[in-house]
């Protein structure tokens, strides 16, 4: 068997057989397909698409290229979220440990930024001494303390993935929908969780434009996960406007911690909690009052415990955010006159921050560094009341665009998971 057949069959619009899936998927983690050829055969799948039994084969082939993680010595529910990705998509940072305050458990392996959009991981090493890369050993024992555990993938869960997420990240394959379901559910599947949320988002700044393209891919991953005995559930969110006021990393990481505290952007704390909700709910634990653990500090007290910084041992890291890690290029949009923008051109806001050395492609060419070239400020909302920003502080430049609606499609939701 060799590549250049595989490519064929795909760029034709032939049907891959699984041997072929098994061997293509194999060969490209140890090396012997080259990355010009698993480019190749991207871009085929992104024009020709893949039918259900060969996204489940593909996925199944991922899987089984690594390691599987075994978490039931964790005395908790397990349950996990994923985001398709959108611009100031920050949401796993307050909601994990909110979902664990309430009495589950999160193993959140989370990735860098891809394409336009954010990294879970790129935000967090904004803060300074945070530590993203755990053992397995040390993923479990957080997982089973505080109930919370955001960090990158192990090197030996799902290594075709990880390679293949990165190439897709310069090739222009992200869009792909097989490629999309199969990176997330083989990364969800071998880190072990019973449940899974899936967020996934439609608009301008996702990578699904239209809610039929969303719900293919919704539909494709809910089956992959029942498919290996995780109960998957999806939600069809707007991402039409960006999420919250901050588009960056060390700002958005401000942001979440603003929500933990009580706080934070409507639109922000209202998808947070519906996801909660969601999460707890099938995760067994319907009855727990994720509003309420905002409220008390149970949430902020889970998001301080999960804190981890090597160097000095002190686990107090993930209270602070690093003002001067903000980007140099950080810029404000002009006064344009009164009014709200209910729609924008939300994937040129996330653009800058990959230009400037966020997200996947950045880390794999060693030029990323945590917040400080990753952030890229977005306006503050002004009060019309009163025309001050949310921290109180009166900002300068005019009304700036609000968040069109977070709402959860949830008719959508219940026809995909249900």
């Amino acid at each position: 068997m060799n590549a250049v057949d595989v490519i064929r069959t795909k760029r034709d619009g032939g049907t891959l057989s699984d041997p072929q899936i098994d061997w293509v998927v194999d060969a490209y983690t140890r090396g012997v397909v080259a990355d010009e050829q698993m480019s190749a055969l991207a871009m085929a799948i992104l024009l020709r698409g893949m039918t259900p039994g060969e996204i489940s084969r593909w996925t199944a082939a991922m899987i089984a290229s690594g390691e599987r993680l075994d978490l039931s010595t964790v005395d908790r529910p397990t349950v996990d979220k994923h985001s398709t990705g959108g611009v100031g998509d920050k949401i796993t940072l307050p909601l994990t440990p909110l979902v664990a305050a309430c009495g589950g458990a999160v193993p959140q392996l989370s990735g860098r930024g891809l394409g336009h959009t954010g990294g879970t991981l790129d935000k967090l090493e904004s803060i300074p001494g945070f530590r993203t890369r755990l053992s397995n050993a040390e993923f479990i024992a957080q997982l089973g303390g505080v109930g919370a555990a955001i960090c990158a993938a192990g090197e030996g869960l799902a290594p075709a993935d990880r390679k293949l997420y990165a190439l897709r990240d310069v090739t222009g394959t992200v869009e792909a929908i097989p490629l999309i379901a199969s990176s997330i559910m083989s990364k969800k599947i071998a880190e072990g969780t019973a449940s899974l949320v899936l967020d996934v988002k439609v608009g301008l700044g996702a990578f699904m434009k239209d809610v039929d393209q969303a719900r293919e891919l919704a539909r494709t991953m809910v089956d992959l996960g029942h498919a290996h005995d995780v109960n998957t559930v999806a939600l069809l969110t707007r991402m039409d406007t960006p999420l919250g006021h901050a588009v960056g990393n060390a700002i958005e990481v401000t942001e979440s911690v603003e929500v933990l505290a009580g706080g934070g952007p409507a639109d922000v704390v209202e998808l947070t909690l519906a996801l909660a909700h969601e999460m707890l709910t099938v995760a067994g634990l319907p009855d727990a009052d994720p509003e309420a653990a905002l409220k008390d500090g149970r949430a902020m007290d889970s998001w301080r415990g999960s804190g981890r910084a090597p160097a000095d041992g002190r686990r107090d890291r993930v209270r602070q955010v690093h003002s001067g890690r903000i980007c140099v290029h950080c810029g404000r949009v002009p006064d344009r006159g009164g009014g709200l923008a209910a729609r924008c051109r939300t994937g040129a806001q996330g653009g800058p921050g990959v230009r400037r050395g966020r997200g996947t492609a950045a880390q794999e060419a060693g030029r990323c560094r945590g917040g400080r070239r990753g952030a890229v400020r977005t306006p503050y909302r002004r009060s019309q009341q009163d025309g001050r920003g949310a921290r109180g502080g009166r900002r300068r430049g005019g009304d700036h665009r609000r968040r069109a609606g977070a709402r959860p499609d949830r008719a959508g939701a219940d026809s995909l998971t249900r």
